[in-house]
Parts: C-alpha cells; structure tokens; sequence
C-alpha cells in the first residue's frame, strides 16, 4: 500500500487553514473604490463595498506575492504573506531599491496584477485574497486576539 501523497498537517496548520477557507460576504470581496498610488510611491488602497477600507505598502504586497514560486518560498523559510526575506549578514549592506511596481492592471473583475520593477510578475491578487490579507489595525488586532485565544487554547 502506497502512502505517497499523504501529509500529517500540524493541528495549528489546519486550524488556520479552516479559518483561511471560511466564506467571506459577497459585499467583503467587492471592491467599491481601487487606488493605485504609484505616482506617490505608497501602495495600494481599497474601499469595499461593505464599508471596510484596507491599504497596503508596495513593499508589503511584493512580499506577499501569491503566485506559487513566492507560496513555496514563503512556506520554506516559515514566513507569513507582507514578511520580509530574512537578510544574510553583511559587512556593508547593500542597498536594494524599495519595491514598486513598472505597472499596475486588472484581472477580470476579480483580482489585480502588478508588474515589479525587479521582474516579477507572476501573482494575481484576487480581491478575495487581499480583504484575507488586510492590514488595517481592526484586522490585524482580530488576527492577534485569534492567534492568543488558540495559545490559551493549546495551554489548557
């Protein structure tokens, strides 16, 4: 019998996976207003149709990259989507331009897709995937009190 194919997620794994594959709104997904500020180097804002407003910086989302190359990195080095590659000791650093994209375009009506100066241009960020990643301080303070209740879970 053959086992190939099988993997034993890490029971923290697969809690934030279910909590990652729960449905959001059709209204939390809908993009109301889109804004590109590449002209002021800042990043990427937008109104969704619920109310709720997220914004991210240009280096974030480069960094949060969902194209599959980026995932399997990501995952291989233990880094969330927005955290930065970890840097090699260096004796001088060496200066790398902030992230920014060449241009910026939609795919569909359901996702948009930047072209990086650095050549990349592989990852289509849906609107789905971006309102999961939003880093606005009411979702990033829901997903500490989410990580803390699963810690006090797991001490109990």
């Amino acid at each position: 019998m053959s086992h190939e194919g099988i993997r034993f997620v890490p029971k923290q794994e697969q809690e934030r996976t279910d909590q990652e594959s729960q449905p959001l709104s059709r209204l939390a997904v809908k993009p109301e207003k889109v804004r590109v500020l590449m002209t002021e180097g800042k990043g990427l804002e937008i109104d969704w149709a619920d109310g709720h407003k997220s914004a991210w910086s240009f280096a974030w989302l480069r960094e949060a990259c969902p194209c599959a190359t980026c995932v399997e990195e990501r995952k291989a080095d233990g880094r969330k989507p927005g955290q930065p590659k970890p840097q090699p000791a260096q004796l001088l650093p060496v200066y790398t331009p902030p992230a920014k994209p060449a241009s910026a375009h939609p795919v569909g009506r359901y996702a948009i897709q930047f072209n990086w100066l650095d050549g990349h241009s592989g990852g289509i960020y849906s609107w789905e995937y971006l309102r999961r990643v939003c880093q606005c301080p009411e979702c990033a303070g829901a997903e500490a009190k989410c990580a803390e209740a699963k810690g006090e879970q797991k001490n109990a």
